[in-house]
């Protein structure tokens, strides 16, 4: 169908079609590979059916956090090997009883004295200190994992976006049509001079905006393949499957637990908090230090042994606020673990009964609504035909249609987001992430 091009409307029509050019134009992101090999419509079916599983497994397979989660990764196992090392000892040189100017001779009465010390960790700081590194190893896994939950939930939503697009652009295309059709009649019935001139401009401006709408939802689906392309290497080389946005076989699908990769937080956060209270029990005990040595003295050339050692006395600071402390926190992150698990609870119950009503709205706007205003467009139009209805009625009923078919997309993109929002909080793409870890 071509853009009329006669009358006043005709020619808005004509820079209305400019402006959706501009706009497609203008929402390409220059040099984009991924935009300049968008396909178009003629060659979508000779690309291959992308599924929601597949999408997720590029996703996971091109994480460019990997990097740097592997990063941190390996400055924590840096960290363990660093805190189980022993402290270095001590060497210590000194000369005593130096002559005064005018004393005497540089050898008289002086005496050199060389020793050795070692720190003696009474404490078990060294296990301590371990102890907190690898908790601080496990903090960093788990937050990595989360990390990753967390894309892989993104990914999901930009896939269900693609699939409402697609969905979207299948409406402008039916209003587009619906519009082409009352446009021919409309202009018979004008040319017969049934209906005055203003009908036929105004079916003409119905079927510009038409086209205007399609174009625009045409512009929206290449950007959601896009966007979605961008969770990997960018190339648009899929379609989907549009029927995948009707299946709301998720609502009937069981629940499992709270993903274990959050709950890992909260137990990394607790155990790294009783590591730090481990750390601050031993030092409570004061370290030791111990000291051997020899003593030479210049005037007689004898050489002695020395032996020594120091230990502080907790004479004020027993370091008990600094225990209580740490205990404190670890109790608190066992509190916020068990606040966590419940309000995550909550949220996956509510997702499960909006989910289970959302798949019966739409599988009764789909089963009977849909149907009902199907026919009535059917009815409408060919009573407009033999001259039983006006324009007006046409008009009602292609948009009482157009309207229950958005609101089923409408009902659908809020079920598959919810969908989406439930297997993340449930670590349902877990699995993905554990083969993606095995296999570095």
């Amino acid at each position: 169908m071509k853009i009329p091009v006669s009358g006043l409307a005709g020619r808005w029509a004509q820079a209305a079609a400019a402006s959706v050019l501009a706009i497609a134009t203008c929402t390409a992101v220059p040099g984009d590979p991924a935009l300049a090999q968008a396909p178009k419509a003629s060659a979508e079916a000779t690309l291959p059916v992308l599924t929601l599983a597949q999408a997720l497994g590029r996703a996971a397979q091109a994480d460019p956090g990997l990097a740097g989660a592997e990063a941190r990764a390996r400055a924590a196992e840096a960290g363990v090997r660093q805190a189980d090392l022993r402290p270095n000892p001590t060497l210590g040189l000194g000369v005593e009883n130096l002559p005064s100017i005018g004393g005497g001779g540089l050898a008289d009465r002086t005496e050199v004295r060389l020793t050795y010390a070692q720190e003696w960790e009474r404490g078990g700081d060294r296990f301590a200190r371990t102890g907190r590194a690898r908790s601080e190893a496990g903090l960093v896994a788990a937050e990595a994992r989360v990390a990753r939950l967390d894309r892989l939930e993104k990914a999901q939503l930009a896939y269900v976006e693609l699939l409402v697009a697609e969905a979207q652009r299948d409406v402008a295309q039916q209003r587009l049509a619906l519009a082409e059709r009352a446009f021919a009649e409309t202009s018979r019935r004008v040319a017969a001079a049934r209906d005055p001139l203003f009908a036929g401009s105004r079916a003409e401006a119905e079927l510009v905006q038409a086209q205007i709408d399609r174009d625009r939802a045409e512009t929206g689906l290449r950007l959601a393949r896009v966007v979605l392309a961008k969770f990997w290497d960018g190339r648009v080389d899929f379609t989907v499957f549009a029927e995948a946005l009707y299946d709301t076989s998720a609502s009937r699908q069981d629940v499992g637990e709270i993903a274990s990769a959050d709950l890992m937080v909260f137990d990394s956060r607790r155990n790294l908090s009783l590591a730090d209270a481990a750390i601050q029990r031993a030092a409570a005990i004061p370290n030791a230090s111990v000291e051997v040595g020899v003593l030479h003295q210049w005037d007689s050339g004898g050489v002695g042994l020395i032996v020594g050692g120091s230990i502080p006395l907790q004479r004020y600071d027993r370091n008990q606020g600094a225990i209580e402390r740490a205990e404190a926190l670890a109790t608190a992150a066992t509190a916020d673990r068990a606040a966590f698990l419940l309000e995550k609870d909550r949220d996956v119950a509510r997702l499960q009964v909006d989910i289970a009503a959302r798949a019966s709205e739409a599988r009764r706007l789909r089963e009977d609504a849909l149907l009902l205003a199907d026919r009535a467009v059917g009815e409408v139009e060919a009573g407009f035909a033999r001259g039983g209805f006006s324009y007006n009625d046409v008009v009602a009923a292609h948009r009482a249609l157009l309207d229950l078919r958005l609101r089923l997309i409408q009902v659908l993109s809020e079920l598959h987001r919810d969908v989406a929002r439930r297997d993340r909080l449930t670590g349902v793409h877990d699995p993905l992430i554990q083969q993606k870890e095995a296999s570095r």
